[in-house]
C-alpha cells in the first residue's frame, strides 16, 4: 500500500531519508513541528507510517520521531534497536531525562559523547540534567569543567544562570543571562528567562522588551506570548494582549491555556467596556430627561403630546410612529415637527421598545451559551478534589479559580509554606485530567 506523503510545514528536513539528518537539522525539524498543531499532526502521521519499520535505520528514526512527538516511552524501545550513533544517545538522554530518570540519561549523553558528539553541547545537557534532579554540586562541577567556554559560549552563561537561578543567585543569575545575550544576541533560551526573572522582579517594561524580541524571530514561542499577554493584561493593555493569544490559537487552536487566557481578556475588556457604557448611558439619560416644553413646537403638536402624557424626549421613545398618528388631530406635520427634534440626536420614535426586545434577545442567548458552554476559566479550584494540604496552601495564594492556577508556574507553587512536591504532583495530575496545565517556562 502505497503511504501518503506528509510534509512538515516550513521544513525540507527529512528525519526518513537514507541518510540521517545531523544534529542542527534535527533540532531544526523539532522547532518546526512544534511551531503549529498541523505540522504537529502531519508529522505524527509520518511517524506513524514508519513505525513498521524494523531495521536498524528505521528503529533509529522513528525513535527520534517519537522522542521529538513527546512519547518518550514508545521512543526508549525503537531507539535502543537503533544504529550506534550520537544521535541515538542524546535522544535516549533528552527521553529518559523527561521521565526523570536522570542517571540513565547522564549515562546515554556521556555514550553519545564517545559517538563524537560536540563535547560542550553534552557537557549543557548534562548540567540541565543534574540540575533538574537536584544535583547542584554535580552541575557545578560539570559547568567547572568547561571553564575555559566562559566570555565565550552563549549556552555555557545560559546554563549557568539557570543553575544560579534554581539555587536563589537571582542576580547573578540576570548577569550570565545578559552576559549570553552579548555573546548570542537571538539566544532564545537566554532571553525567555530573562524575561521572566525580570517579571517576577518588577521589571516589567524589559520583561516585555525581552518577550517581543523573542516572538519577533520566529517560530512561534507559545510560552513567550502567553506570558507576554499576561503582562499586558495586567497593564490593561487588552487589545495587545489579545493579539499574542490570537497567534498562539492561530497556530495551536486547541490549546487550552490560551483558550482561557482569550476567555480572561474578553471578560476584562468587557469590563472596560460596560463602564464607558455606563458613562455614556449618563449622557444619554440627561438628554431623554430634556422636557418637551424646551422645544419649538405647534401648538396643536404641543397639546397632542400634552394629553398623550408625553413630557419629556425620553417618553417619545416608548412610543412608535404608528401609535402617534392613530392619536385625534395628530397628523403628518406633528410628526414631521417630532422627528426634526429627535433626528439630530440619533434618536428615533419607538426606539427604547427595540432596544428592550433586543436585551431580552441577547440575555436569552447568553444564558443559552452559559448552560451549554460553561468557561473553565471560572471553575472553583474545589472541582479538582485536592487533598486538604493542597487546597489550604491554593487558598493560602488566593487562588480560587482554575484560570487563576493556570497562571502559576510550579516555582510560585513550592514557594508556598507547607506546598511540596506531593500536592505540586496531585495538582498536576488533576489538570492533566482535564487538558489543562500550570505555566511553563520551558
Amino acid at each position: 500500500m502505497e503511504q501518503e506523503q506528509v510534509q512538515v510545514t516550513g521544513s525540507e528536513i527529512d528525519l526518513f531519508a537514507a541518510e540521517l539528518p545531523s544534529m542542527a537539522q534535527i533540532k531544526r525539524l523539532s522547532a518546526q513541528v512544534h511551531s503549529s498543531e498541523a505540522n504537529a499532526a502531519a508529522f505524527s502521521r509520518q511517524v506513524e507510517q514508519n513505525l513498521s519499520k524494523t531495521g536498524a535505520r528505521g528503529c533509529l528514526a522513528t525513535g527520534i520521531g517519537l522522542c521529538i512527538l513527546g512519547r518518550d516511552a514508545d521512543a526508549l524501545g525503537k531507539l535502543q534497536k537503533g544504529n550506534d550513533c550520537a544521535a541515538k544517545y542524546m535522544y535516549l538522554g533528552y527521553a529518559l531525562r523527561r521521565m526523570k530518570q536522570f542517571d540513565d540519561a547522564i549515562a546515554n549523553f556521556d555514550k553519545a559523547k564517545a559517538q563524537g558528539e560536540d563535547a560542550l553541547a553534552v557537557a549543557m545537557e548534562k548540567v540541565a540534567t543534574h540540575r533538574q534532579a537536584g544535583n547542584f554540586k554535580a552541575a557545578e562541577k560539570e559547568l567547572k569543567g568547561r571553564s575555559n567556554f566562559k566570555n565565550v559560549s552563549a549556552e555555557y552563561h545560559c546554563q549557568l544562570a539557570r543553575l544560579q537561578e534554581a539555587q536563589g543567585s537571582y542576580e547573578e543569575a540576570m548577569d550570565n543571562y545578559k552576559l549570553a545575550l552579548e555573546l548570542s544576541p537571538e539566544h532564545q533560551g537566554a532571553l525567555f528567562y530573562l524575561a521572566y526573572r525580570c517579571d517576577l522582579s518588577g521589571d516589567e517594561e524589559a520583561a516585555i522588551d525581552y518577550y517581543k524580541q523573542i516572538v519577533s524571530m520566529g517560530p512561534v514561542y507559545v510560552s513567550a506570548l502567553l506570558n507576554l499577554a499576561v503582562l499586558y493584561e495586567d497593564r490593561e493593555e487588552y487589545d495587545k494582549a489579545s493579539r499574542c493569544v490570537d497567534e498562539v490559537l492561530t497556530y495551536h487552536p486547541n490549546h487550552k491555556r490560551a483558550q482561557l487566557f482569550k476567555k480572561d481578556i474578553e471578560s476584562s475588556k468587557t469590563m472596560v467596556y460596560d463602564e464607558e457604557k455606563e458613562k455614556r448611558k449618563s449622557r444619554r439619560t440627561q438628554i431623554l430627561e430634556t422636557p418637551i416644553s424646551d422645544f419649538e413646537l405647534s401648538v396643536r403638536s404641543r397639546n397632542c403630546l400634552k394629553k398623550m402624557k408625553i413630557d419629556t424626549l425620553g417618553d417619545l421613545l416608548r412610543i412608535t410612529e404608528v401609535e402617534l398618528l392613530s392619536y385625534k388631530n395628530f397628523g403628518e406635520t406633528s410628526l414631521r415637527e417630532i422627528k426634526a427634534i429627535l433626528d439630530p440626536r440619533s434618536l428615533y420614535l419607538g426606539m427604547e421598545l427595540e432596544e428592550k426586545k433586543l436585551a431580552a434577545e441577547e440575555a436569552l442567548d447568553a444564558a443559552e451559551a452559559e448552560a451549554a458552554d460553561q468557561s473553565l476559566s471560572n471553575k472553583p479550584v474545589d472541582d479538582l478534589q485536592l487533598s486538604v494540604r493542597a487546597r489550604k496552601a491554593l487558598h493560602a495564594l488566593s487562588i480560587r479559580t482554575l484560570g487563576e492556577l493556570v497562571r502559576k508556574t510550579e516555582a510560585e507553587l513550592l514557594g508556598c509554606k507547607n506546598f511540596g512536591v506531593t500536592s505540586l504532583n496531585e495538582i498536576n495530575k488533576a489538570l492533566e485530567d482535564i487538558g489543562l496545565s500550570l505555566r511553563t517556562l520551558e
